[in-house]
């Protein structure tokens, strides 16, 4: 059985006030509460259609055609990131699209990236839509959201890439395999407060050479491919 009072503290979580206060998230589906339930992280409550109803599940559900199964699960407590010289870390600086930052989690956990480092302006990680759109891989993936720019500027003891339109060819340049990947906004790139601590510029180069193409690649798609071309290495 579900309460009405459980109803209400459900659905408040779909805001990101009461999220931040309770330190709680939501995941809704199949897959997804099966990865919460696997996973380390704390599951408050597990709520079945086929326990709780239809009608229940459809008040407490987020998504446009509710799933049958709706798990509450306790954020981790933040701890400040530490990177190892040969570790193979993103950093995203103001992403704000929530599919893009799904997509991006799902990427890193497909090439074996555990760590992520995000701008406070980056879209926030227990957001429904980039929990959806994680596909699981937020129980495996941790985010860090820092001063990036701060962050950048104190020493580390590893390379920092970033891309750029005027960056060296990735295909053709030299790639270490641990360091720092930053990929800037959809809109706007990578910032020039967090540019000026990148000491490597890249650049994905559209095929063939010098071709009119489109103007600029969608960041989860450019991460993809500059994920692929570290590991590939």
């Amino acid at each position: 059985m579900i309460s009405k009072n459980d109803i209400k503290e459900i659905k408040a979580l779909g805001q990101k006030k009461f999220r931040d206060e309770r330190g709680l998230f939501v995941v809704e589906g199949e897959k997804l509460v099966a990865e919460a339930l696997n996973s380390g992280f704390e599951v408050v409550a597990h709520y079945r259609v086929e326990d709780i109803g239809e009608d229940a599940m459809a008040r407490i559900s987020q998504l446009t055609h509710p799933s049958p199964a709706l798990a509450i699960v306790r954020q981790p407590a933040p701890v400040t990131p530490a990177i190892q010289p040969d570790e193979l870390v993103l950093a995203l600086d103001g992403i704000r699209d929530p599919g893009n930052l799904g997509t991006i989690l799902r990427i890193a956990d497909w090439f074996g990236i555990h760590q992520i480092l995000a701008s406070e302006d980056t879209v926030e990680v227990y957001n429904p839509k980039v929990v959806q759109a994680t596909m699981g891989a937020i129980f495996r993936v941790k985010v860090s959201y820092v001063k990036l720019a701060e962050y950048l500027r104190c020493p580390v003891k590893t390379d920092v890439y970033g891309t750029f339109l005027d960056g060296d060819d990735i295909y053709q340049s030299p790639l270490t395999k641990g360091g720092i990947i930053v990929m800037g906004s959809e809109a706007n790139g990578i910032s020039p407060e967090v540019a000026r601590s990148v000491t490597r510029r890249l650049y994905i180069p559209p095929f063939p050479a010098g071709a009119h193409t489109s103007e600029s690649l969608n960041v989860a798609v450019a991460t993809a491919i500059t994920v692929s071309e570290f590991r590939r290495r």
